[in-house]
C-alpha cells in the first residue's frame, strides 16, 4: 500500500523529491513550506519552488509562521500521515510535530553526515575542500541533523566543481534515495545505523560577512571559496576604476601559472596572484549583469597586468 505522506520542503533543492515520491504513487496529503517572500525589482510576493510544484500537483499547500502552536499542530496530526518527508523546509520541527506521524519524519539531508551538520553543508564542504559528500536520508529527532540513518550514498566532489553543480547533483541523488527510503519504510524493511559520534562538524548559513575573496589565502583555498558560494551568494572582489570601484563576483576558477603580490592580475588571462599560488578566473559577474566568461569581460573591460584588486 503506499505512504500517507506529508511533505515539508521550500527550495529547488526539494523539487525533486517531492516530485519523486508523487510519480512513486504516494498519496500527499499536503505540502507544508516557506510562506511567499518578496522577490525581483517589483519586490512581488512568490511562492516557493515547492508551492509552485504542489500546485501542478493539485496538492494543497499550507504556510504556518510555526509550528509550535496547538492550532498548527492539530492541523499536522489532521492530516492522518503515516510519515512525513522534510527537505530543507526552513522551520524548526518541535516535538509534537516528530510525533505525531505513525512512522515518523524523514529529513533528506545533503551531507556524509555527521560531517555537516546544518544550513549550508554543500558550500561548507566544498569551501573546505572536502574530496567527497554524500546524501542521507534519516528519521529526525529533535537535535540538529542528529537523528538514525536510514540511507546513505557518497558522491565525488570534483576539483572543479561548484556548489550549484553539487547542489542540482544531490538533488536527483537525494530524491531516489528518498524513494527507496520510503519503499522499504511500506515493507516494513527500513533499518535505522545511528550516526557515528566521531566526525561531527556543522555547517553554519553563509554569512556575507565571509564572502569577499581574502587573495592572501592559497590558491587552494581561494579557488575552494569561489567555488562553495557560486552561483550564489558568490564570492566577490572590488575593481578599482575613475569613480567607486566594481564589485565583481568570481562564478569559476581554476589553478593559475604564476605568482605575486597577492591580488595581482599577473597575465592577459584574468590570472590573479594568490598568498601562495594563483588562480585564472573563468567566469564572472558585474552586478546586475548577466554572468559572462573572463573573454567576453576582458572585451569590455581594460585590466592591465599589475592591476591590484581589493
Amino acid at each position: 500500500m503506499p505512504l500517507r505522506l506529508v511533505f515539508m520542503g521550500t527550495p529547488e533543492f526539494a523539487v525533486p523529491t517531492l516530485a519523486a515520491i508523487v510519480g512513486h504513487g504516494h498519496d500527499v496529503a499536503a505540502v507544508y513550506t516557506r510562506e511567499p517572500q518578496p522577490a525581483g525589482r517589483g519586490m512581488d510576493l512568490r511562492a516557493s519552488p515547492v508551492e509552485r510544484e504542489a500546485r501542478r500537483f493539485g496538492i494543497a499547500v499550507l504556510t504556518p509562521k510555526t509550528l509550535r502552536s496547538r492550532e498548527a499542530q492539530d492541523a499536522f496530526r489532521a492530516h492522518g500521515a503515516d510519515a512525513a518527508v522534510v527537505v530543507a523546509y526552513g522551520l524548526i520541527l518541535p516535538k509534537a510535530i516528530l510525533d505525531a506521524p505513525r512512522l515518523g519524519c524523514f529529513n533528506l539531508h545533503a551531507s556524509a553526515l555527521p560531517r555537516w551538520r546544518g544550513a549550508a553543508p554543500i558550500n561548507r564542504a566544498i569551501m573546505a575542500g572536502d574530496g567527497e559528500t554524500g546524501a542521507v536520508v534519516m528519521r529526525m529527532e529533535e537535535g540538529l541533523d542528529t537523528g538514525p540513518m536510514a540511507m546513505a550514498e557518497r558522491v565525488a566532489i570534483g576539483p572543479d566543481m561548484t556548489a550549484g553543480e553539487l547542489h542540482d547533483l544531490l538533488a536527483r541523488l537525494g530524491a531516489a534515495l528518498m524513494v527507496r527510503a520510503l519503499a522499504a519504510l511500506e515493507r516494513d524493511a527500513l533499518q535505522l545505523t545511528p550516526q557515528p559520534e566521531e566526525g561531527v562538524t556543522y555547517a553554519a548559513k553563509i554569512d556575507k560577512s565571509e564572502t569577499r575573496i581574502d587573495w592572501t589565502r592559497s590558491w587552494k583555498a581561494v579557488h575552494d571559496h569561489c567555488r562553495g558560494l557560486s552561483p550564489f551568494p558568490g564570492a566577490w572582489f572590488e575593481l578599482p576604476g575613475p569613480g567607486a570601484p566594481s564589485r565583481i563576483k568570481v562564478l569559476r576558477t581554476t589553478r593559475g601559472e604564476g605568482g605575486g603580490t597577492p591580488g595581482t592580475v599577473i597575465d592577459d588571462k584574468l590570472t590573479i596572484a594568490c598568498g601562495d599560488g594563483a588562480v585564472r578566473i573563468l567566469e564572472l559577474q558585474r552586478a546586475g549583469r548577466q554572468p559572462m566568461g573572463t573573454e567576453e569581460f576582458l572585451r569590455g573591460t581594460s585590466l592591465a597586468v599589475g592591476t591590484q584588486f581589493r
